[in-house]
C-alpha cells in the first residue's frame, strides 16, 4: 500500500538555520527524508553535470568496462549494470553507475582509505565538471549538517571535524530503459537504507523514489524542479541512537512511455572520516535504552561491513 499524505519537510536552505532546524529534524525523525530548495548548487553546473553523465553512459559497454576497478569495492570508476544488489535482495538492481570520491594529496594520513579517482578520457570536461560538483555538494551538505546539529542541541559546527576529509562519494546513476530480459522481480533500486551520514540527491524530480513510512506504507517523495532530496544514513542513525531515522527507500520501475526511457540522478553520499568513532551521543541515550546501545565502531569498519552486504566488497 502507498501512503500519499506524509508531510515530508520542504524548506529553503537559504534562510537562517535556526528557523528551519527543527522542521528538518522533525522530518528526519519521522520520515528520514526532507527536501530542500535554494541549496546553493548552481543550476548551470547541474545541467552541465547531467550532460556529461549522459555522455559517459552512452559510450559502448566495452569502453565503460575499461574503467571498472577490480577489487575496489566500486568506490571509484565504473560499476556495470547487474552488479549491485540491495541487502537481502535476491536479484540485482537495474542500474549502472560511476563513482567520484575525495582526492587526497600523496602522503595524506587518510590516503590508505581512499583510492585515487579515475577519469574517462572519452568525455571532455568530465573531471573539471564533477570535481566542481563534488565541492558544491560538500558545501550544501555542511549547511544541512549545521541544521541537524542545531536540532540535536549541539554546537552548530559539531559535525565539521567528523566529516573533514571524510570518505564521501558522488554517484552518477543511469537506469536504462526497461528491457524484456530483466530478471523477474528486479527493480531500478530495491529497498535499502544508505550506509553513510547523510545523502544529498539531485535528479529525483521524475516519479519513482519512494520511502517506507513507520506505518509500513510506501510513500512517493515529491520533489520540485531543481530540489535537493536529503536523507539520513545508517551512520547518523547510529550516532543519534535512532533519534534520526535511516529510512528504507527504493526506486520503482515506471510504467507506460517512461519505462522506455533512461532515468539519471546524482546522489552524494556524505561520510564521516574513516577514523571517526561512531558511538551514540549521550544526549540521545536515555536510561530506558542504555542497555541496548550499539557498540562503538569506526566509520571505515562500518562501511566495509555494509559493502560486503550489498555485493560491492
Amino acid at each position: 500500500m502507498t501512503d500519499t499524505k506524509a508531510k515530508i519537510a520542504s524548506v529553503s536552505l537559504n534562510q537562517p538555520l535556526e528557523d528551519i532546524a527543527d522542521e528538518l529534524g522533525r522530518s528526519f525523525s519521522e520520515y528520514g527524508f526532507a527536501v530542500v530548495r535554494d541549496h546553493g548548487i548552481p543550476q548551470v553546473l547541474i545541467d552541465r553535470a547531467e550532460a556529461k553523465s549522459k555522455e559517459f553512459f552512452a559510450l559502448p559497454d566495452p569502453v565503460k568496462r575499461e574503467y571498472k576497478i577490480e577489487g575496489g569495492g566500486g568506490a571509484r570508476g565504473y560499476t556495470p549494470f547487474g552488479t549491485e544488489k540491495a541487502k537481502d535482495a535476491s536479484v540485482f538492481d537495474l542500474k549502472e553507475f560511476w563513482h567520484v570520491g575525495r582526492s587526497l594529496e600523496p602522503g595524506h594520513s587518510l590516503a590508505e582509505f581512499m583510492a585515487p579517482n579515475v577519469w574517462p578520457d572519452e568525455v571532455d570536461g568530465f573531471r573539471d565538471t564533477f570535481s566542481e560538483l563534488f565541492s558544491a555538494f560538500e558545501t550544501a551538505g555542511s549547511r544541512a549538517l549545521e541544521a541537524i546539529a542545531l536540532h540535536l542541541g549541539l554546537e552548530r559546527k559539531f559535525f565539521d571535524p567528523t566529516v573533514e576529509d571524510g570518505n564521501s562519494v558522488m554517484r552518477l546513476l543511469h537506469y536504462p530503459p526497461l528491457g524484456p530480459d530483466a530478471p523477474e522481480g528486479a527493480i531500478r533500486a530495491a529497498a535499502h537504507g544508505d550506509i553513510n551520514t547523510i545523502t544529498l540527491l539531485l535528479g529525483a524530480e521524475e516519479a519513482g523514489l519512494e520511502l517506507l513510512t513507520k506505518a509500513g506504507e510506501w510513500q512517493a517523495v515529491d520533489v520540485p524542479e531543481g530540489g535537493l532530496v536529503i536523507n539520513v544514513g545508517d551512520m547518523l542513525e547510529r550516532l543519534t541512537n535512532g533519534r534520526l531515522r535511516s529510512t528504507t527507500h527504493r526506486v520503482v520501475n515506471p510504467r507506460g512511455p517512461a519505462a522506455q526511457r533512461s532515468r539519471y540522478s546524482m546522489p552524494f553520499f556524505l561520510h564521516f572520516r574513516p577514523d571517526y568513532l561512531i558511538e551514540p551521543l549521550e544526549s540521545c541515550v536515555s536510561e530506558a535504552d542504555a542497555d541496548s546501545v550499539q557498540p562503538p565502531i569506526t566509520a571505515h569498519d562500518f562501511l566495509q561491513q555494509r559493502l560486503r552486504e550489498i555485493n560491492l566488497a
